[in-house]
């Protein structure tokens, strides 16, 4: 993400138990406390790993401390951000939206609350895949949102299988 970030106007800040002002000046980012985090940035991005120490790391203080036109983007594990403080934030309008790939149970249950959740962008988790699974991913997450903006959407989730052409 740093990498790209100024070519889209984007100011990156960061937040780590270990990161120093030092390394983050190395990748052309600001180290910031975890409040100057939430409460400054735009996009609340979580590269994450899931450790013991990193459950719950996001809840209710947290995206409480977040602007009403700030987005969550949840990329990394479902579990470092508490699902219930999340919902709650979507569905009082605390924050804008949220952007999820990584959900506490994978596959996502069919009736899981974030399927109905307001200003929520939901996919598979698809980082870290073969060129391969690329080539069919995107492609077909476009036709997706193509087909689904012309009112005939396919791939549609039913409660237990896949509804729609074959791909």
């Amino acid at each position: 993400m740093v990498p790209v970030a100024p070519a889209f106007g984007m100011e990156v800040i960061a937040w780590s138990q270990n990161l120093t002002a030092e390394q983050a000046r190395k990748v052309g980012v600001e180290a910031v406390s975890r409040v100057d985090l939430f409460r400054r940035a735009d996009f609340v991005s979580v590269p994450y790993k899931l450790s013991p120490r990193s459950v719950g790391l996001i809840g209710a203080a947290e995206l409480a401390l977040m602007r009403p036109s700030a987005f969550l983007i949840n990329t990394s594990r479902g579990p470092i951000v508490e699902s219930a403080a999340l919902l709650a934030a979507l569905h009082s309008g605390q924050i804008a939206g949220a952007g999820l790939d990584v959900y506490d149970a994978e596959p996502l249950p069919a009736n899981d609350p974030f399927r109905n959740a307001p200003r929520t962008v939901l996919t598979p988790h698809l980082g870290h895949v073969s060129d391969r699974a690329y080539r069919t991913f995107y492609p077909e997450a476009v036709e997706d949102i193509a087909a689904f903006l012309a009112g005939v959407p396919v791939r549609v989730l039913g409660e237990s299988r896949v509804v729609g052409r074959e791909s």
